[in-house]
């Protein structure tokens, strides 16, 4: 379903508006007044230092946007290994900062972020190439995703630090799985056994369902949708299972077939 697949622009309406969803989720969360110090899912991250990563965020997208529409050369992409680290640096940075400000902060910069974004055309919105910060040269839509990877994932990560059980959306995590396979692609770690395998990933639940044959090699990760009839393992999961298997918050999945090979693919990435 088209309006499922934020990779087009007849998605855009969907996901901008769950992103919206989420904010508004995340905001409820994090304005309450004994949250700010609260521990979250993140390593050495409070609900303060989610909205100060969110800040930083999409702070950094402006000028991105910026760069994109005045034809500057942007600098060279910082990589996704390093991510983790440094996000957490910058998000901290704004812990002299009260609740307060920064709820502000952050509400204003979404509003901002959404009038770049909700005005693109159909040309932009796929073929608008904007620098990001950690992948380089990216194509508009993708900061659309981020933005629904920031507020979804995230406003999960708050939640498990309040140690209740609770799950992924249902919209977000459908939205989110194409591009999963992005990140698995981004996130390979340097010494990984590289030795070529093909597997098949199989996403069970959701508008973006269905059967991914993925191949790992000397060069990276190639996917394409198809069949996995005739392939060594297949991983499955649920929408949200996947999301948050490959942002490294939990270990999911059902393995068929040859668990040697399904370990070593799912061995292959540092999370984020």
């Amino acid at each position: 379903m088209s309006e499922w697949n934020a990779m087009t622009y007849e998605g855009k309406d969907t996901i901008l508006r769950v992103v919206r969803e989420q904010a508004g989720q995340m905001f409820a969360l994090a304005e309450q007044p004994d949250a700010w110090h609260e521990k979250t899912a993140c390593e050495s991250w409070e609900v303060r230092d989610v909205i100060g990563h969110l800040v930083d965020t999409m702070e950094g997208y402006f000028r991105a946007f910026e760069i994109a529409r005045s034809g500057a050369t942007p600098e060279n992409a910082y990589g996704l290994l390093g991510m983790h680290e440094r996000a957490g640096d910058s998000a901290r940075a704004f812990r002299e900062l009260s609740q307060t400000e920064m709820m502000t902060r952050v509400r204003k910069d979404l509003d901002q972020m959404m009038g770049i974004l909700e005005p693109l055309s159909a040309e932009e919105w796929t073929t608008m190439i904007v620098p990001h910060f950690y992948m380089g040269p990216v194509p508009a839509f993708i900061y659309a995703a981020g933005q629904l990877m920031d507020y979804g994932v995230h406003t999960w990560d708050i939640r498990e630090g309040q140690g209740k059980a609770h799950a992924l959306g249902s919209e977000a995590a459908d939205l989110l799985v194409p591009f999963m396979f992005i990140i698995w692609q981004s996130t390979i770690r340097p010494n990984a056994d590289r030795t070529p395998l093909t597997i098949g990933i199989n996403v069970t639940t959701g508008h973006n369902a269905g059967t991914t044959r993925v191949t790992v090699n000397e060069d990276g990760m190639s996917y394409e949708p198809g069949s996995i009839d005739d392939l060594p393992a297949v991983i499955e999961f649920d929408a949200g299972s996947m999301v948050l298997t490959a942002f490294g918050r939990i270990r999911a999945g059902t393995t068929r077939g040859d668990q040697a090979v399904a370990d070593r693919f799912l061995n292959l990435f540092h999370w984020i």
